[in-house]
């Protein structure tokens, strides 16, 4: 089985900065894209950012030069920096990672419990 934790969501003000963390353990032969989505009440979920295992980025343009993705390979962890937070940034902020088990042929992805980010103007 694979488990995924994520940390660090919580109350911040505008013009603040946060920084989510997500971790994966259990039976994992490899990793290939780590990434983040969001999804604010009455709305779809949506992408945030995505990092692929060579290290190339994706990000939605209403994230773009506030938040930095990024990877730690030997911890299996994936961390999202949220800088110059809005109040539109609020959401329930999801990690995704697609990910080979051991003995597996193929990679599933997987989503991490949730965690709140609340900004306040």
């Amino acid at each position: 089985q694979v488990q995924l934790v994520e940390s660090g969501g919580g109350l911040v003000q505008a013009g603040g900065s946060l920084r989510l963390s997500c971790a994966a353990s259990g039976s994992i032969f490899s990793i290939n894209v780590m990434g983040w989505y969001r999804q604010a009440p009455g709305k779809q979920r949506e992408l945030v950012a995505t990092m692929a295992s060579g290290g190339s980025t994706n990000y939605a343009d209403s994230v773009k030069g506030r938040f930095t993705i990024s990877r730690d390979n030997a911890k299996n962890t994936v961390y999202l920096q949220m800088n110059n937070v809005k109040p539109e940034d609020t959401a329930v902020y999801y990690c995704n990672v697609v990910i080979r088990r051991v003995l597996s042929t193929r990679s599933d992805s997987y989503w991490g419990q949730g965690t709140q980010v609340t900004v306040s103007s």
